[in-house]
């Protein structure tokens, strides 16, 4: 016998906001689906059985037209499943190859990340937030996408205004409105330097799209950018914040990392694990099916939580802990399967070998201040959005 899916109603939307690491281990532990009232899902948060899903495209699909994520941004490759999945990352393929992002990319995120840095040296005191990760995850996925030259602030607000109408599962009219909104100003940004890109093959992921074989249409690339937009700037943000957070609240830590720099890679990872930018995406079931003892019917739209399946606690010990030196257990903070984050390398180098690595060696006695607590939001995307420091100036 299987039991139908339970449902929760005392959840409150702002307690998945705020901190919702308690309620996604009642959720763990009440079955392997619940249904949350307050985000009108169901959730799906056990790590084994996020696995097991994303084996399964054919059972449990990206394709769905009822997504946030389609209504925000339009069908993306990220909301398709087999061929037409392919073909949509094969387009974006060359922009992410490793010596394009060795010989090309690499330098230039350098570049952005000093001159960043250095303009911070001697001021003593900033929110890491506004001063470094997100003009640094701004200006980087700017030139990975060939956009002309604007403010940073232009492009994160539209990846936020996108990621909230993507999460929006509340229902806010304004988050949707703002959402649509950016979204026609992207189309314009498009729009702007297309032609460009079609005379002039470069790395960038719009030459990529429109040189692919056949080149994407402009429905696609229109979507396409929005999704990486995104998630594309959202991610390395919150990562950068995440992992200094995690190094400097943990002395001991970040003192190994610094001076063992092989450590930086097991840093990053653990970052992303902890607290997960991308927390969750949904899926489509396109047939009743069995769930670890739960049944899904047909159709039903489901929420895979890899940021409650990274706090596993049958998986990773200990889950709540930041731990560098925790036993290598992979974790699903960049999906899994067919959908891996085509963006993962990118941002191991940016997070991992440039941009935290730089901050920790040129801000002398980086320190949190005790003033001023972090403060660390969200459950579908979950980061740091203040996080105030001090250094030696």
């Amino acid at each position: 016998m299987t039991a139908t899916v339970p449902v929760v109603t005392d959840i409150s939307y702002q307690d998945l906001l705020d901190d919702p690491y308690p309620a996604f281990r009642r959720l763990r532990d009440t079955a392997p689906a619940v249904f949350v009232d307050a985000a009108k899902l169901t959730l799906v948060t056990r790590f084994d059985d996020i696995t097991r899903i994303e084996r399964d495209p054919a059972t449990y699909s990206a394709d769905n037209p009822a997504s946030l994520v389609n209504k925000v941004m339009g069908p993306t490759f990220m909301r398709k499943d087999g061929a037409e999945h392919a073909i949509g990352r094969k387009a974006i393929e060359p922009s992410f190859k490793p010596t394009t992002i060795r010989e090309h990319w690499t330098p230039r995120f350098a570049e952005i990340c000093t001159n960043l840095v250095e303009s911070l040296i001697a001021v003593g005191e900033a929110d890491l937030f506004s001063a470094l990760a997100a003009p640094m995850a701004s200006l980087t996925l700017m030139e990975m996408i060939g956009f002309d030259e604007m403010p940073w602030q232009t492009l994160a607000y539209w990846s936020q205004s996108l990621i909230d109408g993507a999460g929006n599962y509340a229902g806010d009219a304004e988050i949707e409105r703002k959402a649509m909104q950016a979204g026609a100003d992207i189309d314009a940004a498009i729009d702007a330097v297309l032609d460009r890109h079609r005379a002039n093959r470069n790395p960038s992921i719009l030459s990529s799209m429109v040189h692919a074989d056949p080149p994407m249409p402009i429905e696609g690339i229109r979507a396409n950018i929005k999704v990486i937009i995104g998630g594309g700037l959202n991610e390395p943000r919150d990562a950068i914040l995440t992992l200094v957070l995690g190094l400097l609240a943990n002395p001991a830590q970040r003192d190994r990392v610094l001076a063992e720099p092989e450590l930086w890679p097991a840093a990053f990872e653990e970052a992303v694990r902890w607290i997960s930018p991308i927390g969750m995406y949904p899926r489509r079931v396109t047939r009743t099916v069995e769930l670890s003892g739960v049944t899904l019917p047909e159709g039903l739209q489901i929420g895979l939580c890899v940021g409650a399946a990274n706090r596993d606690d049958n998986r990773f010990p200990d889950p709540d802990s930041f731990n560098i030196f925790r036993p290598k257990q992979s974790h699903l903070a960049f999906g899994s399967g067919p959908h891996f984050c085509a963006g993962t390398w990118v941002s191991r180098l940016t997070v991992g070998r440039i941009v935290v690595p730089m901050l920790f060696e040129r801000l002398r006695n980086l320190r949190l201040r005790d003033d001023a607590p972090p403060v660390v939001l969200g459950w579908v995307f979950r980061g740091p959005v203040s996080l105030p420091v001090r250094w030696d100036a």
